[in-house]
């Protein structure tokens, strides 16, 4: 088993690497201070060529697969984790449009339809660099939304009725990553009919500034505060048939066929905040952090725990690319459970690692001035993300390993 990174991959994780330590952390702490939206690293992607990172080559983009998004994430993480978060939202619309729709099922007209609708998206990306978000989240437990339905921990209350040329959409969102400031969200909403659940589902376009679309509230977190992750409010919106992500049925049907997608792709952004606290810990504890006191006499006590530190780093690391390398539609049972383990491992681990790099630290580690108390808010995170929390990813272990959870089944298309 070889998990080496390809040369192509060290190429992009090594661009990656530069575009987050030379022009992302510089610029981290203010963005964090002020809960502002990190545009300016956007625009450095858009001029490194990094927002068609996940957009196939023969459509001018940089062709990454999911392997290797998950590998550049990482990276982009130790600069600023919200931007690599955001980030994610975009990535895994090109993905699903792309290389994981590439990989349904689809009758040949459905399939040519796709064709023609995603090489319009992607070239919007390529050549006017525009971005995406993906408001998935929805608080129907306060009574929001007038219908739910729930499948693996998402929720699903925005409706779509079918109307001449396309949908008018109303719902609401909440935990909006870009929120306000990405061109375009990649929407979920259920079609009002009568047919099965999957059939409705549908994947829509929908501009920021279309009529009816508004991004109410506050935004004052505790950790990733540059996501600006606040509601979106989708009242009367009409959106085109054209407009359509993914063909009418499909979202439902991927997210059954590939229900690690997004979780993994999570990750990469958590375990890239472990990595950037151990570098941290470590430039502390020597002085080559600018304004860090250095180690003096007490390597004996700390250098244990930075051991631990690096011993839980590779453990994560080595669980989770084990997983990404498995990813895929209809990857078999074992697979998705090591996708489960890997996922609630890296939650856990960048807590841990994260408040060990201040507590080895000492006292100065609390200061704003340093960036290691930004790393510990940002990495509690990771245990909220849905649709795989700590608690459903461990409730679907488990009842996967007593046989108590049924595998989903697509219905297959010709």
């Amino acid at each position: 088993m070889d998990l080496r990174p390809s040369a192509r991959q060290q190429a992009l994780i090594a661009r990656a690497r530069r575009l987050a330590l030379e022009r992302f952390a510089p610029r981290a702490d203010t963005h964090d201070r002020d809960a502002s939206f990190p545009f300016d690293d956007y625009a450095d992607l858009r001029a490194d060529g990094l927002l068609g990172l996940c957009v196939p080559e023969r459509y001018g983009g940089l062709g990454a697969d999911y392997e290797t998004y998950c590998l550049v994430a990482e990276q982009l993480a130790q600069g600023n984790a919200s931007t690599s978060l955001t980030f994610n939202m975009h990535c895994l619309t090109m993905l699903m449009m792309g290389e994981v729709a590439d990989a349904m099922p689809m009758p040949a007209p459905v399939r040519e339809r796709h064709e023609k609708l995603r090489v319009i998206k992607f070239r919007e990306v390529v050549e006017q660099g525009v971005f995406y978000g993906q408001p998935h989240s929805e608080p129907v437990e306060q009574g929001e939304t007038d219908t739910k339905l729930s499948m693996g921990g998402r929720r699903f209350g925005t409706v779509a009725r079918k109307v001449a040329g396309g949908y008018v959409v109303n719902g609401r969102k909440f935990f909006v990553s870009l929120a306000g400031a990405a061109p375009y969200f990649a929407t979920p909403a259920l079609r009002a009919g009568d047919e099965p659940w999957i059939e409705r589902t549908l994947y829509l376009q929908v501009p920021k500034d279309a009529s009816g679309v508004t991004f109410p509230g506050d935004w004052d977190p505790m950790g990733m505060r540059a996501t600006v992750s606040r509601d979106m409010v989708l009242q009367d919106v009409f959106v085109p048939d054209d407009a359509e992500v993914l063909p009418p049925g499909l979202f439902g049907a991927m997210y059954n066929a590939f229900p690690q997608l997004s979780p993994l792709t999570f990750c990469a952004t958590f375990l890239g905040l472990m990595q950037a606290a151990y570098d941290g810990a470590l430039a502390y504890l020597t002085g080559a952090m600018p304004g860090s006191p250095g180690l003096h006499t007490e390597a004996a006590a700390k250098g244990p725990a930075l051991a631990e530190m690096l011993f839980t780093l590779e453990g994560t690391r080595a669980l989770y690319y084990r997983a990404v390398s498995e990813a895929r539609v209809d990857a078999p049972a074992a697979a998705v459970q090591r996708a489960r383990a890997a996922v609630v491992t890296v939650h856990r681990s960048a807590v841990v690692v994260t408040q060990e790099a201040i507590r080895i630290c000492g006292g100065r580690g609390l200061l704003k001035r340093y960036p290691l108390e930004r790393y510990a808010r940002d990495a509690r995170a990771g245990a909220l993300m849905r649709p795989w929390t700590q608690e459903i990813a461990t409730q679907q272990a488990w009842e996967t390993a007593l046989g108590l959870r049924e595998t989903p089944q697509r219905k297959e298309t010709s």
